[in-house]
């Protein structure tokens, strides 16, 4: 066992006595634009089938080439360590391996490397449903950032339907997820204590909703129609912006200026609680990496410095405002912090992003770290929103939480 494994056990076994949940670790600030996805779905957050590939890559900015590594660990429903299983029960193989498919940009100003990493490979294949974690090393034996993922069987049927609130106070400005879930082969044996749900909206796992029960059963299937629990906030359609072409122009930037890389400038966006809503397409606050006249994306597309700003008096009572998407796998911290320029009366800040076409929005934190997502954009049952639903089971005498059953949902077609 070495080093790096060994440094990782140690710390795997006080978050398991603590019984703690395990968070994400956040890339330092030269590794950018992680895309960890399936093949078959263009959200960040990866929900696969038992066997679909997954598909990890990051750029390194700091030019060194340096050799990264990848720990997989497996996890119960609410995110606590699994002390249960060994390894060699959830991975066939092994890892902790080097990983070596990478590639230097071509033809940037900004230099980097790409960093590539297919699961199932020849080192790991997984073999169980259920939560799991992908860690990234350097290799001075530090953990550079984390991500989860989900893996699923077809084994229960999951129906979603979104709905308006049931509660007539929030109507106009929350949504409400309604889903039963139903298995041929399963015959639920007390699902308030076998299983348990998770529901997210738009791939952003800090506003999921977890750990439902169903309110009723009618024959084989379980109903979840609550009121109020499984209400999400609307929001509004994300702003967005593209700048597939440095030298020129694109959807959202006002102009462009060439420094050490080039700068966009996007257009000032306002606030929009106060405004009617208006239907806006987006991806939900996604990102797609894109160049023009560019063979191979993945090395060709250039960095630059995008110039944020929001019009927005100044806040008072310790509250900031941030940009939020799945840029950053929708991170708080002060990368995404603005600045209030008192000259322009408005709220300012840059972020280094690889070309493409971008979601994100403006939110307002207070001092305790609540994030309020509708302060500055509002909140309309119009939104079109994603949703997505997990089902786990774990039968009694079971040593970990099978996820059996995946559902999904749009409120495209949202309805009374």
């Amino acid at each position: 066992m070495n080093f790096r494994f060994t440094l990782f056990f140690l710390f795997l076994c006080f978050s398991t006595i603590t019984f703690s949940q395990v968070s994400e670790v956040n890339p330092p600030e030269y590794i950018k634009t992680i895309i960890f996805k399936s093949n078959t779905d263009e959200s960040q957050l990866p929900i696969l089938k038992l066997g679909e590939p997954l598909r990890l890559e990051f750029d390194v900015l700091n030019g060194d080439e340096a050799d990264f590594y990848y720990v997989i660990e497996f996890y119960n429903f609410d995110w606590t360590q699994n002390t249960t299983l060994l390894k060699s029960e959830y991975l066939h193989g092994f890892d902790n391996v080097r990983i070596i498919d990478y590639e230097n940009s071509f033809n940037t100003y900004q230099i980097y490397s790409h960093y590539r990493l297919r699961i199932p490979n020849k080192q790991t294949r997984l073999k169980l449903t259920g939560n799991y974690m992908i860690h990234i090393y350097n290799d001075y034996e530090e953990l550079m950032f984390s991500r989860k993922f989900m893996i699923y069987e077809n084994i229960a049927n999951v129906g979603v339907a979104i709905k308006r609130s049931r509660n007539v106070k929030y109507v106009k400005q929350k949504q409400s997820v309604d889903f039963k879930a139903s298995s041929p082969t399963i015959r639920f044996r007390d699902p308030k204590q076998t299983i348990n749900t998770i529901v997210i909206q738009n791939n952003n796992l800090n506003t999921a909703i977890t750990n439902l029960k169903p309110l009723y059963t009618i024959g084989t299937e379980l109903i979840y129609n609550y009121v109020t629990e499984s209400s999400f906030w609307a929001g509004n359609e994300f702003l967005y912006f593209e700048n597939k072409d440095v030298r020129g122009a694109n959807i959202g930037v006002q102009f462009i200026d060439l420094k050490d890389i080039y700068h966009s400038y996007l257009f000032a966006d306002i606030i929009r609680a106060n405004r009617p809503y208006t239907y806006n397409p987006d991806i939900n606050g996604n990102f797609v990496v894109t160049a023009l006249d560019a063979d191979n994306v993945d090395i060709e597309a250039d960095y630059t410095v995008i110039h944020f700003s929001l019009q927005h008096p100044e806040l008072l009572n310790s509250k900031q405002i941030h940009l939020y998407g799945n840029f950053n796998n929708y991170t708080i911290d002060e990368a995404t912090k603005m600045t209030f320029n008192p000259r322009l009366n408005n709220y300012q800040t840059t972020l280094t992003l690889k070309q493409g076409f971008y979601n994100y929005k403006y939110v307002i934190v207070d001092k305790n770290g609540n994030i309020d997502e509708g302060a500055i954009s509002g909140n309309f049952w119009q939104t079109e929103n994603n949703y997505k639903v997990l089902v786990y089971y774990r039968d009694f005498g079971a040593r970990y939480d099978k996820i059996i059953g995946f559902g999904e949902g749009t409120s495209v077609n949202i309805y009374n």
